[in-house]
């Protein structure tokens, strides 16, 4: 199903057209009523009137997150607090939060965008779309509740956290659909699982609305597997509204990017060159339609390409390839590029293996190591080490083999590696409190 087949099909000769039309406000309102971005552009040499079309926005300046930081918390506004109706905020746990403010008008495109996400999985009228977000700052919980009501839904506020609650509220309820992060969604069917109360046959779960980390294709198929329902990715950034950005199609061939309101651009990070079309680089967006906090050419950090070609589901949407990972998230163990991404991909090959994990570097003497933690499913557990082997030895050259460095590879008990109701914590780096 499309939401809004006007924009989501629009050829693409219209959709530049709309698209420069849109920048070229954006850029003036910048201007003229951000001191940030008229400091940035005159550091340029850069007018309004340089922008004529979508194809001089490589012309603008980019906004990094340490700008968002240094202007915190509304000093990249662009109307004043009488216009607006709502704050949101990163959480902030490596300094100060991101902070996003939002018009009405801001609302209601931010919902549009994650309605379309939705309409994608069928969700409409006599849905019950279980929120399972948190609420609060955080854009998740919110974001995807409104879209759930545009797209005429029951919204189920549940928030995260207090997971047998959930599960009991998901059969007696009959929710159709479920919104949280990936790895909560792995946790209530874990929970499930392994509960003598509660089945999921007895459940009317369809659809899964999954983002705000990476998650991979293993992890999806075995989402789908357990709770009996299509996963879907949801994809956004709280710098651009929150989620909502863009999400799958119901051939999950790539995340459709909603373009008529986030441009984006792929470029590499070490040049800050555009790339060549469909190879991989950093992701950037500028919004085009925000009224209350604009944001021009942001670099989101995260890596991945952009597919142009027309996709099956009738949508001339770009389409944005799977995040690799983020190039703040990469780790560099013995001159290696390790995404924790990787690791993930690795272990969900196997069936023996739970895809929870965590990284912990260090270096001793000198020397980096990397040691991951691992769980092995309660069949396949034991404490004896020739019984671990025969698990152990293929998850460990399948690593090699990917990721090009050799792990510390501990198997746990199950349950062992703690869960999150949130964004999943998968890395500590000793090395950064020895630097």
């Amino acid at each position: 199903m499309i939401h809004n087949p006007q924009i989501e099909c629009m050829p693409r000769e219209e959709m530049r057209k709309l698209q420069s039309e849109r920048l070229i406000k954006t850029v003036k309102t910048c201007y003229e009523k951000v001191p940030f971005y008229k400091r940035k552009m005159d550091e340029l040499g850069v007018k309004p009137e340089d922008i004529r079309s979508i194809d001089d926005i490589s012309k603008l300046p980019f906004t990094t997150k340490y700008d968002l930081r240094d202007e915190y918390p509304f000093n990249l506004q662009a109307v004043p607090m009488t216009d607006v109706r709502r704050i949101h905020a990163s959480s902030g746990t490596t300094g100060k939060p991101v902070v996003d403010t939002y018009t009405e008008n801001d609302l209601k495109n931010w919902s549009e965008g994650v309605a379309r996400v939705m309409a994608a999985g069928d969700i409409g009228p006599g849905d019950i779309v279980q929120v399972s977000y948190g609420y609060g700052l955080f854009t998740g919980g919110l974001g995807a509740h409104e879209g759930a009501a545009v797209r005429g839904a029951v919204q189920l506020p549940t928030s995260a956290g207090n997971t047998e609650k959930q599960i009991m509220l998901m059969q007696d309820f009959g929710s159709t659909a479920l919104a949280c992060t990936p790895s909560y969604a792995m946790r209530l069917a874990e929970a499930i699982h392994n509960s003598d109360v509660v089945s999921i046959d007895n459940m009317k779960l369809r659809a899964g609305f999954f983002g705000a980390e990476p998650w991979t294709e293993g992890m999806r198929h075995e989402l789908e597997e357990k709770l009996h329902i299509k996963a879907y990715d949801i994809y956004g950034l709280t710098e651009m509204s929150g989620p909502g950005v863009g999400g799958e199609c119901e051939y999950q061939d790539g995340t459709h990017l909603w373009e008529d309101m986030f441009y984006p651009e792929i470029i590499n990070p070490d040049t800050l060159e555009p790339v060549a079309p469909g190879e991989f680089g950093e992701l950037v967006f500028t919004s085009l339609c925000k009224e209350a906090m604009p944001i021009l050419r942001y670099r989101t950090r995260d890596l991945t390409r952009l597919i142009y070609e027309p996709c099956r589901c009738g949508r001339t949407a770009v389409r944005m390839d799977r995040i690799l990972g983020r190039s703040d998230d990469m780790l560099i163990i013995r001159g290696v590029n390790v995404f924790p991404s990787q690791i993930e991909a690795c272990l969900t090959e196997f069936p023996a293996f739970q895809p929870y994990y965590f990284i912990t570097v260090d270096r001793v003497s000198n020397e980096d190591t990397f040691d991951l933690d691992v769980e092995l499913k309660l069949p396949y557990f034991s404490y004896a080490p020739e019984k671990q082997m025969p698990f152990l030895k293929p998850l460990y050259d399948r690593i090699v083999s990917m990721v090009g460095i050799k792990p510390n590879i501990h198997i746990q008990p199950p349950m062992a590696i703690e869960r999150s109701i949130g964004k999943a914590k998968h890395v500590l780096d000793k090395r950064k409190f020895k630097d």
